[in-house]
């Protein structure tokens, strides 16, 4: 029998799906319906026009960023931010990051300032980009992954949500064992995603300035790495270069 028609005399067409380059495959099995679902290209629609009429933030390049560094198969941890620093020339694609030569951010100091405390050893280094964390499995992932210059937040509720939610949940399904790093009571929500019980969550306060006294003293650092080597995962090296050569 022929294929019938829908109701109102045409078949759908299929929805193109809008791939990302240079995504990992890992991942482009794993997100392949998101990128061509119905919001995701809605999503896309948004965006056009908020570049065409404002600064976006990060460029269109390094959206992606967070996927691109760490493919799904390498993630030992995420660390799940808001939304990216919407300053010019901060964000790249990466949770609390910023490129190289950029001024660190004040929750990233407080970042800097626990590891120094729980990690013996570490060093705060002069500048505040993470690739190398990236690179040793730690998914940064923002739960919105653009944002309109100088209006933090600007980009919620535009689809982006869904899509990384699709993120969590993939990690979610990693067999291995994971360790979700959720700071403050945004991050915090997305607890309900994380099923699997081989898993670990590590909650606390955020590390802003508006609630860093009770960030200080949580010891994440140090936590995650017990988690990671309790399943024989093998720990994170959190000590970043000092020097960063050929960015």
């Amino acid at each position: 029998m022929p294929e019938q028609a829908d109701l109102f005399g045409n078949t759908p067409p299929e929805r193109k799906s809008l791939m990302p380059a240079n995504l990992p495959q890992s991942w482009q099995d794993a997100l392949a319906d998101e990128f061509a679902a119905p919001y995701f290209h809605e999503l896309k629609d948004f965006l056009v026009h908020e570049r065409r009429e404002h600064t976006v933030y990060p460029p269109a390049p390094d959206v992606f960023n967070a996927l691109r560094f760490t493919p799904l198969e390498n993630v030992k941890v995420l660390i799940l931010g808001q939304d990216p620093y919407h300053r010019p020339g901060q964000a790249h694609g990466l949770s609390f990051s910023v490129r190289p030569g950029v001024t660190i951010p004040p929750s990233l100091r407080n970042i800097y300032k626990e590891l120094a405390g729980d990690i013996p050893g570490f060093t705060p280094p002069r500048h505040g980009y993470l690739r190398y964390w990236a690179q040793q499995g730690i998914l940064m992932l923002n739960a919105v992954l653009t944002v309109r210059e100088g209006q933090a937040n600007s980009h919620q509720g535009k689809g982006w949500e869904t899509f990384t939610d699709a993120v969590i949940r993939a990690v979610n399904a990693k067999e291995e064992r994971v360790v979700f790093v959720l700071w403050g009571a945004y991050a915090r929500k997305k607890a309900r995603l994380i099923t699997a019980p081989q898993h670990v969550i590590i909650e606390s306060a955020h590390p802003s300035p508006l609630s860093e006294a009770k960030f200080f003293g949580t010891r994440p650092f140090s936590k995650v790495n017990a988690a990671l080597e309790e399943a024989g995962r093998g720990p994170i090296d959190w000590q970043l270069p000092a020097q960063l050569t050929g960015e």
